[in-house]
């Protein structure tokens, strides 16, 4: 049974910084493509931040340059390192991880979300 953990969410004052980590916890065989959303009420979750097995990152306009993801294969953690906040970074921020176990095959997994709240 997957199950992924998300930690680092709080409040920080505008120009700070978080980092948040997902980590996963189950008999898994591989994590193809990890990525961190976003959310705020009334919008959809956008994307953040995702990276591949393969090492290759992409990032949104808003947090490229701001924001670093990266992963610790031997811990099986997903981190966001996010950088000069602003407000508008405020959210409830998401893990969602494709992984393939057996017998389920690949699935894509989320974690129960962090709050991030940033502070003018």
């Amino acid at each position: 049974h997957v199950q992924l953990e998300e930690s680092g969410g709080g409040l920080v004052q505008a120009g700070g910084s978080l980092t948040l980590s997902c980590a996963v916890s189950g008999r898994i065989f591989t994590i193809n493509v990890m990525g961190w959303y976003r959310q705020v009420p009334g919008k959809q979750r956008e994307l953040v931040a995702q990276t591949t097995s393969g090492g290759s990152s992409t990032y949104s306009d808003s947090a490229r340059g701001r924001f670093t993801i990266s992963r610790d294969n031997a811990k099986n953690t997903l981190y966001l390192q996010m950088n000069s906040l602003k407000p508008e970074d405020a959210a409830v921020y998401y893990c969602k991880q494709n992984i393939y176990t057996f017998p389920e095959g690949s699935k894509d997994y989320w974690g129960q979300g962090t709050q991030v709240t940033v502070s003018s």
